[in-house]
């Protein structure tokens, strides 16, 4: 059944017309071009298709976008000022944590909600929060770094972005 939905997305209302059965992450490349939102294993366990609902992480994969009415959810796209990196995006860089990149939208997103949730927090609690992201790459010594570059950008920062 088709029905008309409102989605609050990076800070914007999207109206669209979607199926019952159609996921999060469908609507969000598909419909809105939202390309950050990566498709890859289609059962929620590589992290690809990660996306912040209401500031935690979700895999865009196995949410129907009906049932993500009323939420704030935020992809990649969303994170940055429209000229400035945030500054774990910038952290990503500057570790080159980001090899061929496909997973990185997913781990940046994820290691936002572990830092606004715990702002220092310890290698094995950064280790677990991302174990349900997958760098095919292998480049889970960049991404640790990346992720100490990002708390210490965000302890000084003056005002907290998005």
């Amino acid at each position: 059944m088709k029905r008309e939905i409102t989605l609050r997305i990076n800070d914007r209302d999207e109206t669209l017309v979607v199926e019952d059965a159609d996921t999060l992450l469908e609507v969000l490349r598909d419909r809105l071009k939202l390309w950050s939102v990566r498709e890859s294993c289609g059962v929620g366990a590589c992290g690809s298709c990660t996306v912040l609902l209401d500031g935690r992480p979700v895999s865009a994969c196995l949410l129907l976008a009906v049932r993500s009415t009323g939420r704030e959810i935020t992809t990649l796209e969303g994170l940055s000022d429209g000229q400035a990196l945030h500054p774990i995006q910038e952290a990503f860089v500057s570790e080159r944590a980001l090899q061929c990149a496909y997973c990185t939208p997913g781990f940046v997103l994820t290691v936002k909600a572990l830092l606004d949730k715990n702002p220092n927090p310890s290698d094995d609690e950064i280790r677990e929060y991302l174990s349900g992201n997958l760098c095919r790459c292998a480049g889970y010594a960049d991404i640790l770094r990346a992720v100490h570059l990002a708390r210490e950008k965000q302890s000084r920062a003056p005002v907290q972005r998005k």
